[in-house]
C-alpha cells in the first residue's frame, strides 16, 4: 500500500480559488490526490482555480467539501497542523522533514490529515488543539508568511522524498578508461595543430590546460577562454579552407 494514498490535504477556510488550484498542482507533483476543503470561505469563482490547477484538475474536481474542520478530520488516525505562528500551544512544532517518516508510518495505518489554515490568519488555537502533530516550515525570521500553495508543495515534497521511491537519472555509460582518455588527448592535439590553434612547439603547454579541462570540466575563466579559443579557431579554419 502506498502511504501517500492515505495522506489527506485539508485546507481550512480557504479564501481564494487560485490558491486551491495551485495547491492541487503541488499535490499532483508530489503524488498526493486527496483534497478536502473544510468550511471554505471562497471570495471568487472557480475560473482562476481551474486555470492554476493546470493538469491537476482531476484533484480539483474530486475534492470534498465539509462544513466544519472536525468533519474533515474525523476519521483520521493523525491530524498534522501547519503553523507559522508561535505561542504556548505551538511550541512542540517540528519541521516537515523531521516529521515525514512518522507521518508516512501513520499513513500506512490509516488516513492522515495535513492541515493548512486560512491565507490571512492560519489555524485558530481551537483548531491547533485538535491536531496531534504540528509542523512549521523553516523560513527567514524577517518574513515568515508563506503562500498557501507553496506551503503545500514544501510539506508534500518532504513526504514524497521520505518515501524514497524516486530515482535520480544517472549516467548510463561507464567511466572512460585511461587508454581511451589518452587517445582522446592525442587526437585532440593533432586536431588543434591541424586547424592552426597551436604550433608543435606549443603542444606541451596547451595540452596541460586541456588535460585539466577534460579532467574536471570548464570551471574557470581560463578554462572557458581556452575552449572558446578552440571554437573560434575551428570556425576560422573552416571559413579559410
Amino acid at each position: 500500500m502506498n502511504p501517500l494514498d492515505n495522506i489527506r490535504v485539508v485546507l481550512v477556510g480557504t479564501l481564494y480559488t487560485g490558491n486551491v488550484g495551485s495547491a492541487c498542482r503541488a499535490m499532483a507533483n508530489m503524488g498526493l490526490h486527496n483534497l478536502v476543503l473544510a468550511a471554505p470561505n471562497l471570495q471568487n469563482d472557480w475560473e482562476e482555480g481551474e486555470r492554476l490547477a493546470v493538469h491537476a484538475t482531476d484533484i480539483l474536481k474530486n475534492r470534498r467539501e465539509t462544513a466544519t474542520f472536525e468533519e474533515a478530520v474525523a476519521d483520521c488516525v493523525a491530524v498534522v497542523g501547519t503553523t507559522a505562528r508561535s505561542g504556548l500551544y505551538r511550541q512542540h512544532v517540528r519541521t516537515p522533514r523531521e516529521s515525514a517518516d512518522e507521518i508516512l508510518a501513520l499513513a500506512a495505518e490509516g488516513p492522515v490529515a495535513i492541515v493548512f489554515g486560512r491565507e490571512d490568519k492560519g489555524l485558530t488555537n481551537e483548531e491547533i488543539a485538535q491536531c496531534t502533530h504540528l509542523v512549521r516550515i523553516p523560513v527567514d525570521e524577517g518574513y515568515t508568511s508563506i503562500n498557501l500553495s507553496q506551503a503545500v508543495l514544501i510539506t508534500a515534497y518532504e513526504l514524497f522524498t521520505a518515501k524514497g521511491d524516486y530515482q535520480m537519472p544517472h549516467e548510463k555509460a561507464p567511466p572512460a578508461p585511461q587508454a581511451q582518455k589518452m587517445q582522446l588527448m592525442k587526437n585532440w592535439a593533432e586536431m588543434l595543430e591541424t586547424i592552426g590553434f597551436m604550433e608543435s612547439v606549443q603542444r606541451e603547454h596547451f595540452m596541460q590546460g586541456f588535460h585539466r579541462v577534460f579532467s574536471r570540466g570548464v570551471f574557470t575563466k581560463d578554462d572557458a577562454a581556452l575552449m572558446l579559443g578552440v571554437a573560434r579557431q575551428a570556425i576560422w579554419a573552416k571559413n579559410h579552407g
